[in-house]
């Protein structure tokens, strides 16, 4: 592992290590990654190998138990998904973007790290004592099916992963598991839907969840399989559906084990459940309890005086637009002197009708839609339209700078709470 700074003051720099040197090993066991490295290192004794200037320097140290050296390594080399999956968002991206896009992330390390869900597909029994032997607790792991013929058919992959061998092993050694299934239908609904759940809940508690979210599709899947789309119609049916499996499917302790998305109830214009709904499982990512996660932080907020008259622009995706409309942006027009214009934004990029996400949203389709417009002061959207590992860009390769610029305004992004959003418009 190669080390690309040193903190000023440790114990690494203590030790002389430099920017470029590499840990080799540490009691005498190779350093794989920044998890290998963090677990090898909580020892009050160790004796670590470095390679610095073409010569391997040994060092027997004593140290306070769980003290860091001070390092910071380069990014660890991503492992890519062993699947082919029908519904995948990486096949439905047009040509011509960033290399990123077309990567499918399949590594258990991102998986406790980031919250990231993964399949299993591509982990062996070594893998999987590592995660044990670490305590890489919890992992999201996307199921979609049980069904081996069905998993073969939707995965692509050829062959029996083995997928509950693997989950009977890590629950019964202690590691928790977030599942997901990625609704596809006429795929792996009605009967398969209903093995599925049975067949994840068995491990329960140590199975914690199991997430159901519809499948996203764009408009860009020529040559890929028929999946028909999330209808309104399908949308109720499958929410009356998961509340008969909600009823059979509980921990033992009688708490929730099946949680639908919220894009399920905002595509049929349904309130999403109340906060204990969802228990104390943080899924936000997963597209489960933003909603209302979102309405919790704005329902009693500290409100800044606004001096001065101020006028601003917010914008989203289509999906959200009737929680923003009817109960958001009248809170904010509530405030003495702030006067708030809304716009919600299609995703012409992707379709306008098959994806209505926010976090999916192009700058180009932002700039075209907001250009001509009396936008005010400034125009804020949320975070989730970029993404900080490409340098804060959107997903078209546009800074908030490019759209600044072709709007004639200030175009600003800040995450989900009043703090930071009235930060931002005060700037």
């Amino acid at each position: 592992m190669k080390i690309i700074s040193v903190q000023k003051h440790s114990l690494g720099a203590e030790l002389g290590l430099q920017p470029g040197d590499k840990i080799e090993s540490i009691d005498n066991s190779r350093v794989k990654d920044i998890l290998d490295y963090r677990f090898k290192i909580t020892d009050d004794q160790i004796f670590l190998k470095v390679r610095q200037n073409g010569e391997v320097v040994e060092y027997d140290l004593e140290k306070d138990e769980d003290d860091d050296l001070g390092l910071e390594f380069e990014d660890m080399r991503i492992r890519h998904c062993a699947n082919d999956c029908i519904f995948c968002f990486v096949d439905q991206n047009p040509e011509g973007m960033r290399r990123g896009m077309y990567f499918r992330d399949g590594d258990f390390r991102m998986s406790f790290l980031h919250g990231h869900y993964i399949t299993l597909t591509n982990m062996g029994w070594k893998e999987l004592k590592r995660v044990v032997e670490q305590r890489l607790t919890p992992l999201y792991i996307s199921v979609h099916a049980t069904d081996l013929d069905k998993r073969l058919e939707m995965f692509l992959y050829g062959k029996d992963d083995h997928l509950l061998s693997k989950f009977e092993y890590l629950t019964e050694n202690g590691i928790e598991l977030h599942s997901q299934i990625v609704l596809c239908p006429t795929w792996n609904d009605g009967a398969f839907l209903e093995k599925t759940i049975s067949d994840i809940h068995q491990y329960s508690p140590m199975a914690r969840s199991m997430s159901i979210v519809p499948a996203g599709l764009t408009k860009h899947r020529e040559g890929l399989p028929f999946i028909p789309p999330v209808t309104k119609e399908y949308a109720e049916k499958t929410i009356l559906l998961y509340e008969e499996f909600d009823k059979r499917f509980k921990h033992a302790d009688g708490s929730r084990f099946i949680v639908l998305s919220d894009e399920w109830y905002l595509r049929i214009g349904k309130e999403v459940p109340e906060i204990d709904y969802y228990d104390t499982l943080d899924l936000e990512e997963n597209g489960v309890g933003q909603v209302r996660n979102f309405k919790e932080k704005w329902t009693d907020f500290d409100i800044p005086a606004f001096e001065k008259e101020t006028q601003i622009t917010i914008g989203s995706g289509k999906l959200i637009s009737d929680t923003f409309r009817n109960w958001f942006i009248p809170k904010l027009n509530a405030i003495s002197n702030l006067t708030v214009n809304y716009i919600p934004i299609e995703n012409n990029f992707y379709g306008k009708d098959e994806v209505t996400v926010t976090g999916l949203l192009t700058g180009g389709d932002i700039v075209q839609q907001l250009q001509g417009q009396d936008l005010g002061e400034k125009v804020i959207f949320s975070d989730r339209i970029v993404n900080e590992t490409s340098g804060a860009k959107t997903l078209d390769d546009l800074t908030l700078s490019d759209i600044s610029n072709e709007i004639g305004v200030p175009f600003l992004v800040t995450p989900d709470e009043p703090k930071s959003f009235f930060e931002i418009i005060q700037l």
